[in-house]
């Protein structure tokens, strides 16, 4: 099982320093096995998911698992990167979720409209944003079969993980 043997890469576009550091911690209370990347606008998701400017010589560019993608960013805001995401065929079918400190109805169907897998309010509270990403890791990397075949998980072995 993926979940188990590799790490599972998440492409983080988000331009506040202080929700980074939240996430960060969110993520390594919920577990171990995560390789977290983060990028500070929708040009340098491109630029990382493209292998470009900074990323063109690195190795590391892991092909990402899930995308969290802020909304209101620098440069290119998320809506514009998801458009672009989306048009892309190569590129379209790495799930994204928005990550958002606000929303509006108008963003919420936009981001649906536009191919988002998901639109959730960013909590602003360590002990919230612990739940957020443990229901983000049960969905995405436990009940879900991600692009590209890979079977994380069935409902059956998280029910039988419960009865033991």
């Amino acid at each position: 099982m993926k979940f188990q043997s590799q790490s599972i890469t998440i492409l983080i576009a988000e331009d506040d320093q202080d929700d980074c550091l939240l996430i960060k911690e969110a993520f390594e209370e919920n577990g171990h096995g995560y390789n977290l990347v983060f990028v500070a606008d929708g040009i340098e998701l491109f630029q990382y998911l493209r292998n470009e400017a900074a990323y063109a010589k690195s190795t590391s560019t892991a092909r990402p698992d899930l995308i969290l993608l802020d909304l209101n960013m620098p440069r290119m805001d998320g809506l514009e990167a998801l458009a672009e995401l989306k048009a892309d065929p190569d590129l379209r079918s790495i799930p994204v979720v928005v990550l958002t400190i606000s929303s509006t109805e108008q963003q919420v169907l936009r981001t649906y409209d536009l191919g988002g897998a998901g639109f959730i309010i960013k909590p602003v509270h360590t002990d919230e944003m612990i739940n957020v990403v443990k229901v983000l890791k049960q969905y995405w990397f436990e009940v879900v079969e991600l692009s590209g075949g890979e079977h994380i998980r069935s409902y059956k072995s998280i029910d039988s993980d419960k009865n033991t």
